[in-house]
């Protein structure tokens, strides 16, 4: 498996778990995100498009994490489009912009400009009165710490050019 594969799934996996649990610590992303339990959707789409055993790997990976919420927000439809095998690539891009490699803490992504997603796509972030913004997406909770990375929630799924 490549490692932007391993990137990603780590990424989505650390996604998935950040809406529930404060620190995870010991658990990869991809368990902390099944057992945060507001994750299915993020779940589900690393599992569609084979990414959870990348995301289980050795990271670090910080992940900007949608919640179910966040994937309501979309149109209609495009999620179930998404998990269409056919449209695996582009499911695959779309959740590897969600994945910076190394370990961003939220005090270090406030200082940022911007970072390069394992999509090879830059995201902007952006830090001001005391809120983390990325590209469009708000960060709802930080800093959930998992043994291959660590996770940030997201109020918005963010989607590549």
């Amino acid at each position: 498996m490549s490692k932007l594969s391993v990137l990603f799934t780590s990424a989505f996996m650390l996604m998935f778990s950040f809406a529930g649990i404060v620190s995870a610590g010991e658990k990869d992303v991809v368990d902390t995100a099944i057992a945060a339990g507001n994750f299915k959707t993020l779940v589900a789409a690393v599992q569609a498009a084979g990414l959870a055993q990348t995301l289980k790997g050795t990271g670090p990976f910080t992940v900007f994490a949608p919640t179910d919420a966040a994937f309501a927000k979309l149109p209609e439809g495009t999620v179930q489009n998404l998990l269409k095998p056919e449209n695996k690539d582009k499911l695959t891009a779309i959740l590897t912009y969600h994945v910076v490699s190394g370990n961003v803490m939220s005090t270090e992504a406030a200082k940022m400009n911007g970072a390069k997603t394992l999509n090879g796509q830059d995201i902007k972030i952006m830090g001001s009165d005391g809120k983390v913004i990325v590209n469009d997406a708000q960060v709802v909770k930080a800093d959930i710490k998992c043994s291959n990375g660590v996770i940030h929630v997201i109020d918005s799924v963010l989607m590549p050019q």
